[in-house]
């Protein structure tokens, strides 16, 4: 429990971020906002800070329990984009849109890539 601790001692702006998108959050909601409204701001509110990357280094710093928690989430990501590739390329084939398929194709390895390569330089890049 104490790499939980330091990891939080290390990461005092993930921290602070995520309590001011909470508060944020919070005021939205008792404003009446709508919830979709609510929801697309925090996403790219969160995307612009990075705090999702600092959300799965602070699960992952859990003893035991953290690295199979953001390995639960990780990795069906990566299956539901690749699948999504599939069926782009099955539905351009039967509609004879030869290109197609390989755009697609190109597109969703380079979006792989990209999250891969994003995954990676998160990490070293401290937040």
């Amino acid at each position: 429990m104490s790499n939980f601790f330091q990891t939080i001692k290390k990461h005092p702006k993930t921290i602070s971020t995520i309590f001011v998108i909470g508060l944020i959050i919070y005021l939205m909601l008792k404003l009446e906002l709508d919830v979709r409204a609510i929801a697309i701001i925090t996403l790219v509110v969160g995307y612009i800070t990075n705090v999702f990357a600092g959300i799965s280094i602070l699960t992952a710093s859990i003893p035991i329990i953290g690295p199979i928690i953001v390995n639960l989430f990780a990795i069906p990501f990566f299956w539901m984009l690749n699948l999504t590739g599939y069926f782009t390329s099955v539905v351009a084939i039967k509609k004879g849109y030869g290109k197609t398929v390989m755009s697609h194709r190109i597109v969703t390895l380079t979006l792989l890539s990209g999250i891969i390569i994003g995954y990676i330089l998160g990490h070293l890049i401290p937040v």
